[in-house]
C-alpha cells in the first residue's frame, strides 16, 4: 500500500485530470442506463402470475392495458378518439360500447348486462390493450400520447398510467433530493471540520464518487426508480466519515512531516486500513439485500455496495490529490472548530452507566413489541399523491364503475362450454366479485353473429380464453388476497392449467414473498456481519455486544410507527434494517476498537471506555449527522411515500444508532468487561 500511496501523491495532478475525465463516461452511463418504475417487475419470474403475464403478452398481444374513462361525450366523439388512439402503433386493440354494438345503436337500447359495467349517466369506459409491457418505454409514451390527444374529459386509469406519473414525480424531484442532502451535509461538516473549503473538497469527492456508481449501472442495464432516488442521498451519508477521516489523518501527519507529500501518503495507508475493515460490514450489509426474492433488494444492494466499494477508491485517490492541490487554499481558509468536545455528555455516561443499562433493560421490550406489530402496506397506489391523474381516474373506476380490482384468467380454449359456466357461476358467487366478462357472457347477452371479431380476438387465442373478473376489494388487502385464493381452488377444478394474472394476483404474489423476504434478509445480513466482526475483532463476545445495540436502535426505529399509528410501504420495513445495521455498525466499531487497544495497554475498563468515548464521539455524532442530513431533507420532501418513508426511517434510524452507540455500547463494554476480556483473542493474554 506504501508504493501505491507515494504514487498517488508523487501524481496527484494527472490522478485528479484521470479523475474528472472519467466523469464523460460516468455522465454517458447514467444517461443510458434505463430506470424501471414498477416494482412488480421485480418478482421472480417463475411464478404462476408471471408466466400468466407472459401468455397475455405473446398469445393475446396484451402487454399492458389501460381503463379510459370518458365523460360527456357524444357516440360520435367517442368513434372520433377510439380511432385516434387505434392508430398509435403500441395500441392493439380498443373496446368500447360502439365496438360492442356498433355506433348505430343508441345507448338507451344496450343490454342492461352491457350498460352497468361500461356506460352509467354520461360516463363510459373504453378498454385499450398495448403489445408491450406495463412499464416498457413505450407504453408509457402511448398513455402520455393518449392523454395528449383527449381533452379533460377523458382520464387514463390503469398500472402503465399510475407508472408513468411515477416517473414523472420522481424525475422532478430527484435534483432537489441532492441539493437539499448536500446542502444539510455542507452545513454539518462546516461547523464539524476547521477550514472552510475542506467540505466542499470533501462532497466534491463524494460527488464524484457517487457519479462514477450512477455511471456504471449502465452494466445492470436497468435500476429501480427507488435505487436511482435513494442512492446518491444514502452514498452520501455512509461515505462522508471516509473522506473525514483521511482529512483528519493529513493533518496530524502534517504535524510530524514538513512534507506534504509524505503526510499524504502515511495518511492513505492509515485510511487504508481503517476504513477497509468498517466499509466491509457497510458492503456486506448491502449485499445481504441480495438474498431477497424480490429481486428489487437485488438491485438496492449491488448498486449500493458497488457505491461503498467506488467511494472507498475515490477517498484514497481522488481526495488525496485534491487536497494537495489546494492545500495553500485550506490552510487560507482555516477556522477555530465549533463542533463542541462533548466532555460532559462522556463524564455523564461513564459516571452514571448503571442507569443506561437499567433504562436500555426497559426499552428493549417496549421497543421490539412495536418492531414486531408495526404494520405495512402494499398497494402501490397509496404511496402517491392523490392529485396525480392517474390515482384520481383509478379512484372513478372504483367510484362509478366499481372497478377495484382487474383480474385476468386464462383457461383451455378447448375447456367445455358448459364446464366454462359452471366455473363462471361459482365465481360470480364468491362475496367481493361484482362482474365477470368473457365470450361465453357476452354471447349469451347478444347474438354470435353480431359481436365484432375484435371481441373474440380480446378474448379467444389459439391456446387460452381469457376471462376478465372484476373484485369490489381493494388491491394487496386480506379480503382480496383470499378472494384470489377462493378463485384459485375453484379454477383449477376445471383445468389444472388455468392461471388468474393481473395486478391482485400479482400483488398477492408480492405480499407473501415480502414476508419471507422481511425474515430472511435481516438474518442473513446478521450472519454476515456477525461472521466479519468476529475475524475483525478477534472476539466472540463483542460482535454479540456490538450487534445488541444496533438491533436495538432498529427495533426503536422501526417500531415508531406502531406507537404512532403510521403504515409504513411494505418495502421500508423489509430493506431498512439491513440498511441500518450495515451503515451504523461503524459507529460501534470505531469506539470498540478503541476500547480493545486501551486494554492492551493495560488501562482498568472504566479508563478504557472513557478514553475510548473521548477519542469517537466528536466522529460518531459527525457521521451520524451526515447520513441524517443527507437523508432527512428528502423525506421531509418527497411526494412518493415510498422514497420519503425510507429516508425518513434511515434519517431517523441514523440518530437512534449514533445515540445508542455513544450511550449505551459503553456502558455494556464496561458491564461485561470480564467475559469481554475472557473472549477476545488480543485480550486474553493482557488480562
Amino acid at each position: 500500500m506504501k508504493k501505491i500511496s507515494n504514487f498517488i501523491c508523487k501524481y496527484h495532478k494527472i490522478i485528479l485530470a484521470i479523475g474528472l475525465l472519467l466523469l464523460i463516461p460516468s455522465l454517458i452511463g447514467m444517461k443510458q442506463t434505463r430506470i424501471n418504475y414498477d416494482i412488480l417487475v421485480y418478482l421472480p419470474e417463475d411464478i404462476e402470475t408471471i408466466k400468466g403475464e407472459n401468455i397475455l403478452a405473446e398469445d393475446f398481444n396484451m402487454g399492458a392495458f389501460s381503463t379510459i374513462i370518458l365523460e360527456n361525450m357524444e357516440q360520435k366523439e367517442i368513434v372520433e378518439l377510439e380511432n385516434k388512439i387505434r392508430e398509435l402503433n403500441n395500441v392493439e386493440k380498443v373496446l368500447g360500447i360502439t365496438e360492442l354494438v356498433g355506433n348505430g345503436v343508441p345507448i338507451e337500447m344496450l343490454p342492461k348486462d352491457i350498460t352497468e359495467k361500461i356506460y352509467r349517466e354520461g360516463t363510459t369506459v373504453i378498454l385499450a390493450t398495448f403489445a408491450d409491457g406495463i412499464s416498457s418505454d413505450t407504453t408509457m409514451e402511448t398513455v402520455q400520447t393518449i392523454r395528449e390527444i383527449a381533452d379533460d374529459r377523458c382520464k387514463v386509469g390503469g398500472m402503465s398510467s399510475v407508472v408513468l406519473d411515477t416517473r414523472d414525480l420522481s424525475n422532478s424531484e430527484i435534483v432537489i433530493y441532492v441539493l437539499i442532502a448536500v446542502t444539510l451535509c455542507l452545513l454539518i461538516l462546516e461547523i464539524a471540520l476547521d477550514s472552510y473549503i475542506v467540505p466542499i473538497l470533501l462532497l466534491v469527492n463524494i460527488g464524484i464518487a457517487i457519479l462514477y456508481n450512477m455511471g456504471t449501472n449502465i452494466f445492470l442495464g436497468q435500476i429501480s426508480y427507488i435505487t436511482k432516488a435513494i442512492s446518491a442521498v444514502l452514498q452520501l451519508g455512509v461515505t462522508t466519515d471516509f473522506a473525514i477521516f483521511l482529512y483528519h489523518s493529513y493533518k496530524t501527519e502534517k504535524e510530524k512531516n514538513s512534507n506534504n507529500n509524505k503526510a499524504m501518503s502515511e495518511a492513505i495507508c492509515k485510511t487504508f486500513t481503517s476504513v477497509a475493515g468498517s466499509s466491509l460490514t457497510t458492503i456486506a450489509g448491502f449485499l445481504a439485500l441480495c438474498s431477497m426474492n424480490l429481486t428489487l433488494g437485488k438491485d438496492i444492494g449491488i448498486v449500493m455496495a458497488k457505491g461503498v466499494f467506488l467511494g472507498v477508491i475515490t477517498v484514497i485517490t481522488i481526495l488525496p490529490a485534491m487536497i494537495l492541490s489546494f492545500d495553500t487554499l485550506i490552510e487560507k481558509t482555516r477556522h477555530k472548530e465549533i463542533l463542541p468536545k462533548f466532555s460532559r455528555t462522556k463524564n455523564f455516561i461513564i459516571r452514571k452507566y448503571k442507569i443506561i443499562i437499567l433504562i436500555f433493560i426497559i426499552i428493549l421490550p417496549i421497543a421490539f413489541y412495536g418492531y414486531k406489530k408495526t404494520d405495512v402496506y402494499y398497494n402501490l397506489d397509496k404511496s402517491l399523491p392523490d392529485t396525480l391523474d392517474s390515482i384520481g381516474a383509478n379512484t372513478k373506476l372504483q367510484e362509478e364503475f366499481d372497478m377495484v380490482s382487474l383480474e385476468v384468467l386464462l383457461v383451455d380454449k378447448n375447456v367445455d362450454e358448459y364446464k366454462i359456466k359452471e366455473m363462471l357461476k361459482q365465481i360470480e358467487d364468491l362475496d367481493g366479485i361484482e362482474w365477470v366478462m368473457s365470450y361465453s357472457k357476452m354471447s349469451e347477452t347478444m347474438p354470435v353473429e353480431v359481436l365484432p371479431k375484435e371481441i373474440s380476438s380480446i378474448f379467444m387465442s389459439d391456446k387460452y380464453q381469457m376471462i376478465m373478473i372484476n373484485s369490489k376489494y381493494e388491491i394487496a388487502t386480506d379480503e382480496l388476497n383470499e378472494q384470489v385464493e377462493k378463485i384459485n381452488n375453484i379454477i383449477k377444478q376445471y383445468d389444472k392449467n388455468a392461471i388468474l394474472a393481473g395486478e391482485g394476483p400479482l400483488m398477492k404474489d408480492l405480499v407473501e414473498i415480502s414476508d419471507h423476504d422481511f425474515n430472511s434478509v435481516n438474518t442473513v445480513s446478521i450472519a454476515i456481519i456477525f461472521i466479519i466482526m468476529i475475524i475483525v475483532l478477534k472476539s466472540i463476545s463483542l460482535p454479540i455486544v456490538l450487534m445488541l445495540v444496533i438491533e436495538f436502535a432498529i427495533f426503536i426505529n422501526l417500531g415508531i410507527p406502531y406507537y404512532t399509528d403510521t403504515i409504513l410501504p411494505f418495502i421500508a420495513s423489509i430493506v431498512i434494517g439491513t440498511i441500518q445495521l450495515g451503515a451504523t455498525i461503524d459507529y460501534a466499531i470505531l469506539i470498540t476498537t478503541a476500547y480493545i487497544a486501551n486494554r492492551k495497554s493495560g488501562k482498568d475498563k472504566k479508563q478504557a471506555t472513557d478514553e475510548a468515548l473521548e477519542s469517537s464521539i466528536s466522529s460518531i455524532l459527525v457521521s451520524g449527522l451526515c447520513f441524517f442530513g443527507a437523508t432527512f431533507g428528502v423525506g421531509a420532501y418527497s411526494e412518493i411515500e415510498m422514497i420519503g418513508s425510507l429516508c425518513t426511517l434511515m434519517s431517523r434510524g441514523a440518530i437512534i444508532s449514533m445515540v445508542s452507540v455513544i450511550a449505551i455500547l459503553p456502558a455494556l463494554l464496561m458491564i461485561f468487561d470480564k467475559v469481554i476480556c475472557k473472549t477476545t483473542i488480543d485480550l486474553r493474554k493482557e488480562n
